[in-house]
């Protein structure tokens, strides 16, 4: 049976942050999440917390949830990572730039056999190990929401990825319960390149008046069995965050991936989905 790393450091308390957090530390890991000050990993810990309690509701934990939120700490800068982690994974937003600044500075901090991720869902993984003194131990592990319950960890392998550094992320997925599938570095990997493709196509037909947005995903879960329908999941990932992978997608594969302008007015209305209340759904 695959073992989860013995230290975790988390590089951003957001949803997913804490997620992959509360997933690892459910697994028995010890895990350091780091933020960018004390408010930010007070509200990262009570995320966690909050993610373990649910997990009671369900029946998922089969130990009390204050032991597993025992296992989580937080610091307040990646500075103050403990040098003796296994693996450090990025979950910031999908900024390339503070994506890189984030991976050199913990790369710096950490002990040299540590394995560092990003949990991108469409940057590109190879410029992002260009930073590194050490990219042989980087690799993108693309977690998915709400991490707790999903059970896909997307590994994205650039070009100098090491053997070793591929099969110790998939030990690690497994041993959270978690199957992995392995894509190169591209841009939108596999899930992000064919799931944007099918919400921007549903956004079209909302725009186009074609039918209404719980009739285009009643289509899709019903008649193809999908758990949640485009538009539903698009609230749920956020419309901002689709309206940046999409333009990301635009300008390395082309025009197909051009955002309907209907995602742009939502965004410019602020209408970015379950995080604000309004998206495509009213969220309480």
């Amino acid at each position: 049976m695959t073992q989860a790393p013995r230290t975790v450091a988390v590089i951003g308390g957001g949803r997913m942050g804490a997620g992959i957090a509360q997933s690892f530390a459910t697994a028995g890991s010890s895990v350091v999440v780091a933020e960018s000050d004390r408010q930010a990993a007070v509200a990262a810990h009570e995320r966690v917390a909050t993610g373990l309690q649910r997990a009671v509701e369900r029946g998922k934990l089969t130990e009390p949830a204050g032991e597993v939120l025992d296992r989580v700490g937080t610091v307040t800068s990646v500075d103050l990572l403990p040098p003796a982690v296994d693996l450090v994974i990025e979950a910031v937003p999908e900024s390339a730039e503070l994506k890189a600044t984030l991976l050199a500075a913990a790369e710096r901090v950490v002990n040299p056999e540590a394995v560092l991720a990003t949990n991108t869902s469409s940057l590109s993984v190879t410029e992002l190990a260009a930073v590194l003194t050490r990219p042989g131990r980087f690799l993108g592990m693309h977690f998915f929401n709400p991490v707790p319950a999903s059970s896909l960890v997307e590994i994205i392998v650039a070009p100098d990825t090491g053997g070793d550094t591929v099969q110790a992320a998939v030990d690690w997925a497994h041993a959270l319960g978690k199957q992995d599938v392995i894509v190169k570095d591209s841009p939108g990997f596999a899930t992000s390149r064919l799931g944007v493709t099918l919400g921007l196509e549903a956004i079209r037909m909302v725009e186009e008046g074609v039918a209404e947005p719980a009739a285009i995903d009643n289509a899709m879960t019903l008649g193809y069995r999908h758990p949640m329908g485009p538009l539903r999941l698009t609230d749920l990932v956020g419309l901002d965050v689709r309206l940046a992978i999409a333009e990301h997608l635009r300008d390395a594969l082309g025009d197909r991936f051009t955002p309907p302008q209907l995602l742009h007015d939502m965004v410019a209305r602020g209408e970015l989905g379950r995080k604000t209340g309004q998206g495509f759904y009213t969220w309480p």
